[in-house]
C-alpha cells in the first residue's frame, strides 16, 4: 500500500513513527512550509518534518495544497492511501479524490463534538472529563466525514493542553494501525456523524488566554490548562501583562471581595478572588522577566494584599 502522508504539528508524530514502525510504505511527507519563529526570526522546520528527515522519506511544502502544481505533483505519486493528521490546511474535494482507496484523517476529539483546529484546548477550556480520537474517511466538509474508528480518552484533573496532546498522539498512533489492517482487509465500517451533536473548536486567539476574573476558579483553573503552549492564559498587574502557567482551586467565600482582589500572599501561592472561590497561582511570569515559582515572585516584585489583577493594561 503506498501512503502519502500529511501532518505538521507534533500530534502527528507519533503516528507516522507507528506506520514506519508497522512497516508501511510512504512515499511521501507533506508538510507546511519552513517558518521563521521567534524573536531572532530564525527558520524553523515542523516537527512532522524533522521526524520524515529522520526517516530519509520524500518532503513535500506547498505553500497551497490545493494549488494545481500541487494537485499535479500528489497525482503523480499515485497513492493508494492519504493519511492526514494536524496538516494545516483544508484538503478540497479534488485532493480527497486522488488516492485509489481512501483519504483517512486522526482528530483529536470525540466527533461529532469539537470539529476544527483546537479540538484539545477547547476540550480542557470547556471542562470536559473526556476527550478521544477519531479516524474518519475524509469529506469536502471539514472533520465532517464517516467515522471509521473511535476511542475514548480520560482528561485528568491537571492534564495541560501540552500533556494531553501527548497522550492523544499515541493513542492516535495505535488507533491508526487498527485502522489500516482495517483498510488492508477491507473490513471495515463507516458510520455518519450525528449532526445534532456537532461543535467547533476554532484556532485560539491571543485574546483567548485572556483571564476574566468574574468567572468561578474552576473555569479560570480550566482555560490555563487549556491554553498552555499557547496563547497562554493571562492578566495584568500595575498594567504589566502576568503570564499564568500553573494554579490551583482554593475553596473559600469571596462575596467580600472583588474579582481579581488579591487576598493573601503566601511562597506557595498568590491567593486571588473570582466570581466562584479563590485561584491559587503557583507559577507566572511578569512582562520583561522569566517565568518563576509564587515564592520566588514575590521576594522580587511588590505584591499586597488588597491589590487587584485586571482583566485589561488599563
Amino acid at each position: 500500500m503506498n501512503i502519502v502522508f500529511f501532518g505538521s504539528g507534533k500530534f502527528a508524530v507519533s503516528p507516522l513513527k507507528a506506520l514506519v514502525k508497522n512497516g508501511y510504505k510512504i512515499s511521501c511527507v507533506v508538510t507546511q512550509p519552513d517558518k521563521k519563529k521567534g524573536r531572532g526570526l530564525l527558520v524553523e522546520s515542523t516537527e512532522i518534518k524533522k521526524a520524515a528527515s529522520d526517516c530519509r522519506f520524500e518532503v513535500y511544502q506547498p505553500e497551497q495544497v490545493n494549488s494545481p502544481e500541487a494537485i499535479r505533483f500528489l497525482k503523480d505519486l499515485r497513492g493508494d492511501l492519504f493519511v492526514v493528521i494536524a496538516y494545516g490546511q483544508i484538503l478540497s474535494a479534488e485532493l480527497i479524490n486522488i488516492p485509489k482507496m481512501l483519504a483517512i484523517n486522526a482528530h483529536a476529539s470525540l466527533l461529532p463534538k469539537y470539529r476544527g483546529a483546537a479540538p484539545i484546548n477547547w476540550a480542557i477550556i470547556k471542562g470536559e472529563k473526556t476527550t478521544g480520537v477519531t479516524i474518519i474517511k475524509m469529506s469536502k466538509k471539514m472533520d465532517a466525514g464517516e467515522m471509521i474508528l473511535q476511542r475514548t480518552v480520560e482528561i485528568k484533573g491537571e492534564d495541560t493542553a501540552t500533556v494531553l496532546e501527548e497522550r492523544l498522539s499515541l493513542e492516535a498512533a495505535d488507533l491508526l494501525i487498527d485502522t489500516m489492517k482495517s483498510i488492508e482487509s477491507n473490513n471495515y465500517k463507516l458510520a455518519p456523524q450525528d449532526e445534532k451533536m456537532v461543535s467547533f473548536a476554532p484556532k485560539l486567539k491571543k485574546q483567548d488566554g485572556l483571564i476574566n476574573w468574574g468567572k468561578p476558579a474552576r473555569d479560570i483553573y480550566d482555560l490555563i490548562r487549556g491554553c498552555d503552549g499557547w496563547p497562554g492564559a493571562f492578566t495584568y498587574l500595575d498594567k504589566k501583562m502576568v503570564k499564568i502557567y500553573k494554579s490551583g482551586i482554593v475553596k473559600f467565600p469571596v462575596a467580600q471581595f472583588s474579582s481579581g482582589e488579591i487576598i493573601k500572599v503566601e511562597k506557595d501561592g498568590i491567593l486571588v478572588a473570582t466570581g466562584e472561590d479563590c485561584l491559587k497561582i503557583e507559577e507566572l511570569q511578569i512582562e520583561g522577566k522569566r517565568r518563576m515559582l509564587a515564592g520566588e515572585f514575590i521576594l522580587g516584585h511588590k505584591v499586597c494584599v488588597g491589590d487587584r489583577l485586571e482583566f485589561k493594561d488599563n
